[in-house]
């Protein structure tokens, strides 16, 4: 499945290449995530995301910018969660996710751009041992909205955004809610 998802991701960079003005490059950053819900702590854990992005200039102040990214969401169990459910002894969950954002860029004035789009994100993988019974807690992937700022120097990019999730990441038959939210930092740089 990555195979085609990267696939399909450089057919539509691809694509545009032609009629378009084009950039691409690798990108890494800060993370710093939480999962909302009452059985988690109520702070963000600091991680990290590193990938690539590209930037489809379709006029002076639009381009659309997709993005492929590994990123991490650790989080730790409230002090509270409910000990029938939950395995206390192994408190700590790190969630390893392919992130896909798509995102909209506006340039606001000079080397500023503002950005905005959603973002589907699949889980690859958990170090996770949360319930006691031995299932996994978190579902397979989510949908999120993303928005904040971009600085272009050069061939130098800094982004700050603000990650909320859409979806409720939560397994858990009673009913909870379990959100991700994501603050990233991170500096990418333009080879093309």
């Amino acid at each position: 499945m990555l195979r085609k998802i990267l696939f399909a991701f450089l057919l539509f960079i691809f694509s545009f290449s032609s009629s378009a003005q084009f950039h691409f490059g690798p990108k890494a950053g800060v993370n710093a995530t939480k999962i909302e819900g009452k059985s988690f702590n109520d702070q963000f854990e600091y991680n990290y995301i590193v990938g690539g992005f590209a930037e489809i200039e379709l006029g002076r102040r639009f381009s659309i910018a997709p993005e492929v990214l590994f990123s991490q969401t650790s989080t730790t169990l409230a002090d509270d969660a409910d000990p029938l459910t939950f395995n206390i002894d192994q408190a700590r969950a790190k969630l390893n996710y392919l992130s896909i954002p798509l995102l909209a860029s506006i340039k606001l004035a000079g080397p500023l751009l503002i950005e905005l789009g959603p973002q589907y994100s699949t889980l690859i993988n958990s170090d996770e041992k949360l319930l006691k019974n031995g299932e996994s807690a978190f579902k397979n992937g989510d949908f999120s909205m993303l928005g904040g700022l971009k600085i272009k120097f050069s061939k130098f990019r800094l982004t700050g955004r603000y990650q909320v999730g859409l979806d409720n990441i939560s397994q858990l038959p009673d009913g909870e809610k379990w959100k991700r939210q994501a603050i990233q930092v991170a500096l990418g740089f333009a080879i093309l």
